[in-house]
């Protein structure tokens, strides 16, 4: 199912699916098939390749009520989109990943298309990022950059170690991360933690754009509506987060 998401509209064909998973297609047929009698995957009838299903779409408004960050950011979004007239998104931890929840075109005619919903890195990899993993404790930043060692090394070979540490260091002195185009030449992004519950970071909100449009002035502008929209946002997860509790003890004891 990840790998249909990451596909997004364009869909993806079973041989891509194979391929992604290193399954045998017999075994990636089964699984495919389980999962369009679910409703999870479909398949477009002219194109045959396949995409998520609009069970999918049940399952995450379900889901929404606990990640309730993506409904409360929505609005900031549109607006870096509207301010800064490029490309703002959402990302939010899992694990040793980032995902990437949300992305808000903004009107610049020439975009970065590096980063879309539903793609995952690995923590420090892209401004927003790189941001969640600067806002971690370093025994958490240590356990990351080990357990995605082999990974990053692989795919991102411009993210050793040594240089993940020496970014998260950078990204803690500045208040904001910026990705250089590390991850493809020419495409630049400024990131900001939205911290949630327990000051542990819930999420990123980040700005990409092409190299002539991030220049050292525009950056700190960038950065500081970042700052400003993260900030607005991590008191409204703390006010949600209060309010559930508040519910919760109630239905308690009333129970």
């Amino acid at each position: 199912m990840r790998r249909v998401a990451e596909a997004g509209a364009h869909g993806v064909r079973l041989t891509d699916l194979v391929n992604a998973t290193r399954l045998k297609q017999p075994t990636v047929s089964r699984l495919v098939g389980a999962l369009m009698r679910e409703g999870l995957i479909d398949q477009d009838s002219e194109s045959r390749r396949f995409h998520l299903g609009v069970e999918t779409f049940a399952l995450g408004a379900i889901a929404s009520a606990r990640f309730g960050i993506h409904k409360l950011a929505l609005d900031a979004l549109m607006q870096l989109a509207a301010a800064t007239e490029d490309s703002a998104f959402l990302s939010i931890p899992r694990d040793t990943l980032s995902i990437c929840l949300h992305r808000e075109e903004g009107a610049f005619p020439i975009r970065t298309q590096v980063l879309k919903a539903g793609d995952r890195y690995p923590l420090g990899v892209g401004a927003g990022s790189l941001a969640i993993l600067a806002a971690m404790p370093d025994a958490d930043v240590d356990r990351v950059i080990a357990k995605n060692a082999a990974r990053v090394a692989e795919a991102f070979p411009t993210h050793s170690p040594n240089r993940l540490r020496q970014l998260v260091t950078e990204t803690r002195q500045a208040g904001f991360a910026v990705n250089s185009g590390l991850i493809v030449p020419g495409s630049w992004g400024i990131g900001v933690a939205v911290i949630g519950t327990e000051g542990k970071p819930a999420g990123a909100l980040s700005v990409a754009a092409i190299e002539s449009r991030m220049g050292e002035l525009r950056r700190r502008e960038v950065a500081g509506l970042l700052q400003a929209a993260a900030t607005e946002l991590s008191v409204r997860l703390r006010e949600l987060h209060s309010v559930s509790r508040k519910s919760d003890a109630t239905r308690r004891r009333a129970g």
